[in-house]
């Protein structure tokens, strides 16, 4: 969707296929999926609750990682840790024009970058980090793959125009 819509699953199965961008759940044996090709996969974990964000440029301005991790917190989440999943880099993302000066004007000069060639970029983990950061969550500080380039194989619109997503998805075990 590339909003900030999230869903509240209270058990499996349930919402299965809703549309929007975020999911929260404090059921046993719920999944939650968001699927991506260079947006960001963000899985959010609290303890009892769980949370995962769909987060490309419009998503993150339209604040879909702070909307799923209120939600959690609505549901008792209190320290939440988000995992960033392969998306693109700002090395290969060429992103310019107000949506960029927007993106900076919310999440400060760090989401400002610029590609390999040299063009203005978006930096699209640094927006997640900073919208994480922005509802007192933190990032797992894990090294996060270029869907766009790099040694592993995942989909990429924007550098092959691949039609494929990754998966990523969290649930809370019994």
């Amino acid at each position: 969707m590339h909003g900030a819509g999230v869903v509240e699953v209270d058990g499996p199965g349930h919402r299965a296929g809703a549309a929007a961008d975020g999911a929260v759940t404090a059921a046993l044996g719920a999944a939650l999926v968001v699927r991506t090709a260079d947006c960001a996969p963000v899985a959010l974990l609290a303890g009892e609750v769980v949370g995962v964000a769909h987060a490309g440029w419009r998503g993150l301005l339209a604040g879909v990682v702070e909307a799923t991790v209120t939600r959690m917190r609505d549901l008792g989440a209190a320290e939440v840790t988000g995992i960033v999943g392969p998306c693109i880099s700002a090395r290969r993302y060429e992103f310019r024009g107000r949506e960029l000066d927007e993106l900076v004007d919310r999440y400060g000069p760090a989401v400002r970058a610029a590609t390999v060639e040299g063009t203005p970029a978006l930096d699209l983990r640094a927006g997640v980090h900073a919208a994480l950061a922005a509802v007192g969550a933190k990032p797992d500080g894990r090294p996060v793959p270029c869907t766009a380039s790099g040694p592993e194989r995942f989909f990429s619109h924007r550098a092959r125009a691949d039609t494929g997503r990754q998966a990523a998805f969290v649930w809370l075990g019994s």
